[in-house]
């Protein structure tokens, strides 16, 4: 999905952080809160796989047939959920765009993770107009998700224990790091599909 080798590396650490943290994160809330952090945890893992650098490890052709598939089943599963969150809908936009990537990347000239941006869509069968659309979703997404951070990092700041309100929930449990992570899946969900 890029160029160098050391983005790649970069990348595929962020999301195997972010999707331990969440896996983490599933281990504890409400019934609704542990399902999107499972699936927060698979769009993680599933992105850090995809950002291994080609030079490492190049998936056989199979594999990216894989990753169509498993992504299939989580947009299957987050369709079905939305009809009660609307969170699920982001889940269901980001599992369909792990399948575009995947169906791109296997398509003739897709050249695994190191096809070059206008010859690998152009060759694979990638859509301009469908990559510009998951382009404009992801960075309306992430500045929106930035901006939700912000007041929650003040909020969390000016009490706490020390200054008489509740204390702390556990570091699992904190909101502005559930934000921070789908913030940093929004972030190199939109690199991956820049370099697409």
């Amino acid at each position: 999905m890029h160029g160098q080798a050391m983005s790649g590396w970069l990348l595929m650490a962020l999301c195997a952080l972010t999707g331990a943290y969440c896996l983490l994160r599933a281990r504890t809330g409400a019934a609704q809160e542990r399902r999107a952090a499972r699936a927060e945890a698979l769009m993680g893992f599933g992105m850090a796989a995809m950002a291994v650098p080609a030079a490492v490890f190049a998936p056989p052709a199979w594999g990216w047939a894989a990753y169509a598939a498993l992504f299939g089943v989580a947009a299957l599963r987050a369709l079905w959920f939305s009809r009660r969150s609307g969170h699920h809908l982001h889940h269901l936009v980001g599992s369909s765009a792990m399948v575009y990537m995947a169906v791109v990347m296997a398509g003739p000239g897709g050249a695994g993770h190191g096809g070059h941006a206008s010859h690998a869509m152009a060759a694979a069968g990638g859509t301009p107009l469908l990559t510009g659309l998951l382009l404009a979703y992801y960075a309306v997404y992430v500045l929106r998700s930035g901006a939700r951070l912000i007041p929650v990092a003040a909020a969390t700041t000016g009490g706490g224990a020390l200054a008489g309100g509740p204390p702390p929930a556990g570091w699992a449990a904190r909101p502005e790091l559930a934000l921070a992570c789908r913030l940093t899946m929004g972030i190199s969900m939109f690199a991956m599909l820049l370099t697409l």
